[in-house]
């Protein structure tokens, strides 16, 4: 049974030992987003969705109708867009495994240009970054990624920068990550 802790207990069959599973290691972020996602639009907060990555369909076999052959069509923009309280908001979500560096080349060039674009003309942008093995979410503003960027001659955001100009994501029951709640104190929206 799993309860809203997200702790259970496990006895196996050769041993009286529990073993204990911490709710969401093994949970991916984008698992984590579109629940929390799906939560927002369930209770009319915000319409917010996954985009889909373009795909051309090459050949289909007809006589088991199933795709044998498809590829990329064109690059995708950001992982999410939607709407809230009448805003526009778009952003990224990625997923590193080092404790101390946010690599900036897992974000395709495409992708912080639309980012820019989308700062451009005033609609609410950032980045959603989770640090695996320190089970911490962070929301960056699209602003002070580009900040950083500017600045700095390096290829990756150190974790610090994302304490002190980033705000860290807390895990809950529902909805699983509430990012709403930064945007609404601090985002404009």
């Amino acid at each position: 049974m799993k309860y809203p802790s997200g702790i259970k207990k496990v006895v196996t069959n050769n041993s009286n030992k529990a073993t204990i599973n911490y709710g969401n290691r093994g949970m991916n972020l984008e698992s984590d987003l579109n629940i929390t996602n799906e939560y927002y639009r369930d209770h009319d907060i915000a319409y917010i969705y996954k985009k889909p990555t373009p795909i051309k369909i090459g050949t289909v076999d007809y006589k088991i109708m199933k795709i044998t052959e498809a590829y990329f069509e064109s690059p995708s923009t950001t992982d999410y867009n939607g709407l809230f309280n009448g805003k526009y908001i778009d952003f990224e979500a990625k997923e590193t495994n080092n404790k101390t560096l946010f690599p900036i080349r897992n974000i395709h060039k495409h992708q912080l240009t639309h980012l820019e674009n989308i700062y451009k003309h005033q609609g609410i942008c950032f980045i959603i970054v989770r640090f695996n093995k320190l089970n911490e979410t962070y929301l960056l503003f699209a602003k002070d990624l580009f900040i950083f960027i500017n600045n700095n001659d390096t290829s990756s955001i150190p974790l610090d920068y994302f304490k002190t100009h980033g705000y860290l994501l807390e895990e809950n029951y529902h909805p699983r990550i509430n990012y709403l709640k930064v945007l609404e104190k601090y985002g404009g929206a």
